[in-house]
């Protein structure tokens, strides 16, 4: 379970161009759950999607996975449970050029130092079972969209993550594909994964496997 409570994020603090982009909020996360945070640009979703990942600490307030306070650990911690516990997937998906999907895949697992034929099976599995076992030697570039967005998914599992996090992951897709995405992230939640999105795509939080939606506006959340 996830759990934030007041938390706050100031940008450019005591500044003329101070910017509250999330305004304590207090929200408890299920786990095995798909949970979207709706809401506008400049709503606080993706600043808060990020806190939530570990990839950005509160202003104030805390954040607590299964009853740990992450906010006050020391940045060496936090980037471990960042690794261990977290997958991430980007609106463009952020996969490198140059290297082959197979490489893509690899990357995020090479700091945590696994035996390298262990890590190629692990992640031939994974691009297997997304369709893609045909593609792991094509540089990312060649890729369709919806081929982009199945790597960036398996990147996103290479470390076994308990909790897989997504950013506006349809806002390139078109409907049949953002369709196609749901239909993953349903499956993910059946082999126990707790995912979170941000979207205001209709596709996404309108979506049947979706458990809950939780809209933000102005860094607030309307319906705790």
């Amino acid at each position: 379970m996830i759990e934030l409570r007041e938390v706050t994020k100031v940008f450019h603090e005591g500044l003329p161009n101070e910017l509250r982009a999330v305004d304590g909020v207090s929200l408890t996360i299920a786990p095995n759950r798909i949970t979207v945070l709706r809401g506008p640009s400049g709503s606080g979703k993706t600043t808060l999607l990020s806190m939530i990942g570990c990839l950005a600490r509160p202003t104030s307030g805390r954040i607590l996975l299964h009853g740990r306070n992450l906010s006050g650990l020391p940045e060496r911690f936090l980037t471990a449970v960042r690794r261990e516990t977290f997958g991430f997937t980007f609106q463009r998906f952020n996969l490198i050029q140059g290297l082959s999907v197979l490489a893509n895949v690899m990357l995020p697992a090479y700091p945590l130092a696994p035996d390298h034929g262990e890590l190629v099976a692990r992640a031939r599995a994974l691009l297997a079972q997304f369709g893609l076992k045909d593609k792991e030697a094509a540089r990312v570039e060649w890729l369709s969209g919806g081929e982009a967005q199945r790597t960036a998914i398996c990147r996103a599992l290479i470390n076994d993550p308990e909790v897989l996090i997504a950013d506006e992951p349809t806002a390139n897709l078109d409907s049949r594909l953002s369709r196609e995405f749901m239909g993953i992230m349903d499956g993910l939640k059946a082999a126990g994964r707790t995912l979170i999105l941000t979207s205001h795509d209709p596709e996404v939080f309108e979506a049947d496997c979706v458990d809950r939606v939780v809209t933000l506006h102005d860094g607030a959340v309307l319906d705790p």
